[in-house]
């Protein structure tokens, strides 16, 4: 029955994967795609058809009494340990037959209903600046506009035009936020928190140890931040509408083709299968580049196990900020080609290692680029990477916050627009401090961020973090030990939908529990702060 259900869950989930990202993609590249929306919502109605399969597993596999030394000597089970291992563990928190096919059906007219509005309301909004209509995601690259008069004036004009839609997405994000509070109480979880934990396969120690890693080390991003704060003529605080304002100079910009070839450039230091892959990507078509009405903001990358590629989503606008963008999304890439070897049913990660391919990638850019420069562009480089780890440290916590303090009033009555604004700017001043200027900080960051509006992925907020330290530790041993190394990383990247965070970290030597861990690789992040308020 075990080697059958194998079978069975292997076309499900082949089938239901590629459905899900053709759908998926169509609908985050024009919103108003009617039959991509029609798609959607068939497919959603059949998957729910399948929580019965689902359910029937998740009650079968505990009750056998040998399950361990069955998988164990059973060649077509035995690469299958941890997956059996995970469905016993998940089976204490499944309700009955009835009950998760109800959830199953209801859950498309609820959360995945409420995350749909939210995504299209954002695609489809116009935004006034200067008397022309624009984009939501254009609007948003203005904030890296190297003159000030256009930063400021676009950030009002993103608060401006999010009233417009305030309601419904306070709405939504009640829909959404009072169902997992419900259905995480019903399942036996003791908070919502506590399940995307144990979904992110990673212990609470673990989250802790980092959570108090980064509160112990905001001072010295807040001390970045008041320099530059300085640096462009504000005494009380850095406004929001400057955090991603420019220093120094860079006179380059990069068309996509040459974006993708510095990248690949720097690459090649960690390994040729990497740069290999960067260039194919763009040579393939696997990239959307270009910014337009409908298409969502940001940037991601889908990996798509059934045709072993993946696609990338971005909004490029030429500025070295999104070349840095390019590499990370790359990186997801390279960690889907490295999981493609494994079986689907072994190739599913988390979120907190989901982020260290795009991270490490990431910081191999910044890294190179850092060296090669001097002067202000050297600055520049310097302080664009500062900006990218400030959001990752200080802007993550500020939204862990408000996820814990959206969940916790839910209890008890829905948030008003009002009231969402007033605990985002809350969470905002408790990370930032005074080294934001109080009078403009972001109350919509709410309504702007997707991230919030899924009823399956809680708190996808602390995973970027996890990331982006975890890529630290990891670029750390690279450059300790060489590209041998390399080796370890593609193996980490491997085996990472078949164990626990803490046992793919294990992999190259690194524990994840201990606070120094996290200390260390933070203080990479000060060391690059120190030289920035040394030459500033």
């Amino acid at each position: 029955k075990l080697v059958d259900y194998l079978d069975l869950a292997r076309r499900l989930r082949s089938n239901a994967l590629r459905l899900q990202a053709y759908t998926g993609l169509r609908m985050a590249t024009a919103a108003l795609d009617e039959d991509a929306s029609g798609m959607m919502n068939r497919l959603q109605k059949s998957l729910s058809e399948t929580s019965g399969f689902q359910t029937a597993i998740a009650k079968f596999v505990p009750k056998v009494a040998d399950l361990d030394d069955l998988v164990e000597h059973h060649p077509s089970l035995r690469p299958f340990r941890y997956h059996f291992r995970r469905i016993k563990d998940q089976s204490a928190y499944v309700l009955s037959d009835k009950e998760e096919a109800l959830i199953a059906k209801m859950s498309m007219n609820g959360a995945s209903a409420w995350g749909r509005l939210q995504g299209l309301l954002t695609s489809i909004l116009k935004v006034d600046f200067n008397g022309e209509e624009t984009t939501l995601p254009a609007i948003r690259n203005k904030a890296h506009s190297p003159d000030a008069k256009t930063r400021e004036t676009a950030y009002r004009s993103e608060l401006a035009a999010y009233k417009k839609i305030e309601h419904s997405v306070a709405a939504a994000l009640n829909g959404v936020k009072g169902e997992v509070n419900e259905l995480s109480a019903l399942r036996g979880f003791k908070s919502p928190l506590e399940e995307a934990v144990f979904n992110s396969r990673m212990s609470m120690s673990t989250l802790e140890a980092l959570i108090a890693s980064m509160d112990r080390h905001l001072p010295v991003f807040r001390s970045y931040l008041h320099r530059k704060a300085e640096l462009l003529g504000h005494a009380n605080g850095l406004p929001w509408y400057d955090l991603f304002a420019p220093l120094g100079r860079s006179e380059r910009t990069f068309t996509s083709a040459e974006a993708v070839d510095y990248v690949a450039k720097n690459f090649e230091s960690f390994g040729s299968d990497l740069a290999a892959l960067a260039r194919r990507a763009h040579k393939e078509r696997w990239i959307d580049y270009t910014p337009r009405s409908g298409k969502r903001g940001g940037a991601f990358c889908m990996n798509i196990h059934t045709i072993a590629e993946s696609r990338i989503l971005m909004n490029f606008d030429g500025t070295f900020s999104n070349v840095i963008t390019l590499a990370h999304e790359l990186g997801h890439a390279y960690h889907g080609d490295r999981i493609f070897t494994e079986d689907i049913l072994n190739a599913s990660y988390t979120m907190p290692v989901a982020e260290t391919a795009s991270t490490l990638c990431e910081t191999i850019v910044k890294k190179a680029a850092l060296e090669d420069s001097q002067g202000e562009e050297r600055l520049f480089i310097l302080e664009q990477s500062l900006m990218g780890s400030t959001q990752v440290v200080v802007d993550i916590m500020s939204r862990y916050l408000f996820e814990q303090a959206v969940f916790e009033k839910r209890k008890t009555t829905p948030l008003t627009p009002e009231r969402a604004c007033e605990m985002m700017e809350d969470a905002q001043k408790r990370t930032y401090g005074d080294a934001l200027d109080a009078k403009t900080l972001h109350p919509y960051m709410w309504v702007n961020k997707g991230h919030y509006y899924s009823g399956n992925l809680s708190f996808y907020n602390f995973p970027y973090a996890f990331g982006l330290l975890f890529a630290k530790g990891i670029y750390a041993l690279f450059v300790e030990k060489g590209p041998s190394f390399a080796g370890a990383v593609d193996t980490l990247l491997q085996k990472t939908g078949q164990m626990s965070v803490e046992d793919v970290a294990a992999l190259v030597g690194i524990d994840v529990k201990d606070p120094a861990f996290w200390d260390r690789s933070l203080g990479v992040i000060r060391e690059e702060i120190e030289t920035f308020l040394s030459i500033t």
